[in-house]
């Protein structure tokens, strides 16, 4: 067993990348058995997800969504927030009490949850009836893993994250858009956030290699890619060749693909370059989500988020001015240790300033190894829970402000599935990632369609096809 060790993490030493090119050759021998696969978390989860499918797939298994149907049930977690991790252990006692009648069961629980040792040792302890344990770095040794399942409990977590994996094969959820992940790992330890311990730290995929699957990816008929990284834009900053994030933006915007996306983007290393970029070029989606957790600086700096308001606002500014029609949206924390009533109205002063085009709010959650969990804080949770709806109603009056200036315009929208709004809809996201409800046929499905904007609500808006 590798137990994972909070205080690697923190070595902020940069050590040599290893450099692996994947090639597996997996057989189907469980060819007819069934995997049952949830996903909890970000978007590096859904991706590392069609990852896991792949060798699920590649071993024989078929897709099941019934978890009783399953012959092996692989949860790939969250540890971002204590929620998150008890949605976990709650789903776990469903298989539990089904492996109770199917005794050949394997359940696997992988991703950022198990990176942390004490998650680990509860699952020794407590657990005994998982099968597999498995981390982020070593997520290819999954496949091997299962093929050595013998009933007795494997567990694999690594702490060292010195390995960039190419040539990863994915099984993927869409035809009609795709994932790219570009960077690993996160270096600015936020006092908050458990993501430098859980992916460890900052290391970028090749250039060509990731240009690579961008042509691949357009050869295959794909209309959208979305690079993605824990800091997607300190992408080349360790390799110290002569490129940074806004080269690869220009490099992929110029193979031709319709539509570019990046997520998550720090603030603090967002440069004048990038926004020249992405104004530059009509295949770059004008939409930036852009973090800016609190709005006191105070605040900012026990978060350790190494920029001030001042430096923000300079920063939203120059993206309003210089991208035409863009839309940013942002991640807020209220209730973050000590946070005063000052505090918070500061919060509420820089919403009312930016006036997001949505927000994702959140509740400080304590997470054991970050250097906020140690705070001490003498903020009820009532309190808290006050200031988020007051947050919330702010945030949701600027986003339905923002979505009410389509009303009676004609957008182009990416048709991506079908619409949980009623029958004979089909939904997309135009170019500033606002979702669109269309009535339409599923021959719409992987189209990109001009779309004229009927009504407008906080978070989506009706259309009809032009």
């Amino acid at each position: 067993m590798n137990k994972p060790d909070l205080c690697v993490a923190k070595n902020r030493e940069k050590v040599d990348i290893k450099y692996i090119n994947l090639d597996l050759n997996l057989k189907p021998v469980f060819k007819g058995k069934k995997y049952f696969l949830r996903t909890y978390g970000c978007q590096m989860n859904v991706h590392d997800s069609e990852e896991i499918k792949y060798y699920l797939e590649q071993l024989g298994f078929n897709s099941v969504d019934v978890l009783e149907d399953a012959d092996i049930v692989v949860l790939n977690t969250c540890a971002i927030r204590e929620n998150a991790k008890d949605k976990v252990f709650g789903y776990l006692g469903r298989c539990k009490h089904l492996k109770k009648t199917k005794k050949d069961l394997i359940i696997c629980v992988c991703g950022c949850l198990v990176q942390q040792p004490s998650e680990v040792e509860e699952i020794i302890k407590n657990h005994k009836y998982i099968d597999i344990v498995i981390g982020t770095h070593n997520l290819s040794e999954l496949p091997y893993k299962i093929l050595q399942c013998s009933g007795k409990q494997e567990v694999d977590v690594y702490s060292n994250s010195d390995k960039v994996f190419e040539n990863v094969k994915y099984s993927r959820d869409s035809k009609i858009s795709a994932w790219i992940n570009i960077q690993l790992g996160c270096d600015k330890f936020c006092t908050y956030c458990i993501v430098p311990f859980t992916r460890g730290r900052e290391r970028s995929r090749k250039i060509e290699e990731i240009l690579k699957e961008v042509k691949e990816l357009k050869e295959k008929g794909y209309l959208e890619i979305t690079l993605l990284g824990q800091n997607v834009n300190a992408y080349g900053k360790d390799l110290n060749l002569g490129y940074d994030f806004a080269t690869l933006l220009e490099e992929t915007a110029k193979i031709g693909i319709p539509r570019i996306r990046f997520v998550t983007s720090h603030p603090w290393n967002f440069t004048e370059k990038m926004i020249d970029v992405i104004a530059k070029y009509e295949n770059i989606m004008p939409y930036i989500h852009l973090p800016i957790q609190s709005g006191s600086d105070e605040i900012l700096k026990k978060m350790n988020r190494r920029y001030t308001i001042s430096e923000y606002k300079k920063l939203f500014d120059s993206i309003k001015n210089k991208v035409p029609n863009v839309s940013i949206t942002t991640d807020i924390i209220v209730g973050f240790p000590n946070e005063t009533e000052e505090d918070f109205q500061k919060t509420l002063d820089i919403v009312n300033y930016c006036k997001f085009d949505g927000a994702y709010t959140f509740i400080f959650s304590k997470r054991v190894g970050t250097v906020a969990s140690l705070m001490e804080d003498k903020i009820s949770f009532e309190e808290k829970e006050k200031r988020l709806h007051k947050l919330n109603e702010l945030v949701n009056k600027y986003s339905l402000e923002s979505n009410q200036k389509y009303l009676n315009k004609i957008v182009e929208v990416l048709v991506i599935g079908t619409s949980d709004r009623g029958d004979n809809k089909v939904c997309g996201y135009t170019d500033t990632m606002k979702l669109v409800n269309i009535v339409g046929s599923k021959d719409l499905i992987g189209k990109i369609v001009k779309v004229k904007i009927i009504d407008a609500k906080s978070f989506s808006l009706d259309g009809e096809v032009i």
